[in-house]
């Protein structure tokens, strides 16, 4: 009940340099728990905004009164990356080698907040519940760590799909829990839950 509502939310987004994204942000009201109204919508270019420093937009919402006040850092960040099995980033020797070192005894006060990363390999899942009408599902994976998300490619009309995909995820807490959550695509919809399993990173 609310028209100059304050969130004061912070999310976290893997933005990718070698693709043009835009950011898009979406304003809904909800009457009560089945109706949803869209209040407005606008756009950030995350190319368009200077890096390293903390740029305050205020942006109008497109066709529809009001605005939305936001905070957007472009900042480098290492260490995450999505890649195809064959060409895993832990395989290489050399590269482990280097890994090993980073995080020998020797050198763990260099860098208090890099305290490691996690590799996971999503590969397939199997016998998944029939979400749509001709007995099948649209799979894609979701990997959540903190406030981390990366997701895998859909597998259209599949029961058993086969991702073989490989998520590397920088490490801010120790205690975090790994969240791997399968959904079915569902068009314009929001997607369908199939499953879900939490790893403690303390258990790894």
């Amino acid at each position: 009940k609310s028209a100059n509502p304050q969130w004061r939310e912070q999310f976290d987004f893997h933005y990718f340099s070698d693709r043009k994204d835009m950011l898009d942000i979406e304003v809904w009201r909800k009457d009560n728990k089945k109706h949803e109204e869209l209040l407005g919508t606008c756009k950030v270019d995350i190319t368009a905004l200077p890096t390293k420093q903390t740029n305050r937009l205020e942006l109008p919402l497109e066709k529809h009164p009001g605005s939305l006040l936001m905070l957007v850092a472009v900042a480098p960040c290492t260490g995450v990356s999505i890649s195809d099995l064959c060409v895993c980033p832990l395989g290489d020797p050399t590269e482990r080698k280097q890994i090993s070192q980073r995080y020998c005894i020797r050198n763990s006060f260099q860098d208090i907040k890099d305290i490691g990363f996690l590799q996971v390999k999503v590969l397939k899942a199997t016998d998944l519940l029939a979400a749509d009408f001709s007995g099948k599902s649209d799979p894609f994976c979701v990997l959540e760590l903190g406030n981390d998300s990366l997701q895998t490619h859909t597998v259209y009309k599949n029961l058993n799909p086969e991702w073989n995909k490989v998520f590397t995820f920088p490490i801010k807490d120790i205690h975090d829990v790994l969240e791997v959550t399968v959904f079915d695509e569902d068009g314009d919809k929001p997607p369908d839950f199939l499953g879900k399993v939490a790893i403690p990173l303390l258990s790894v």
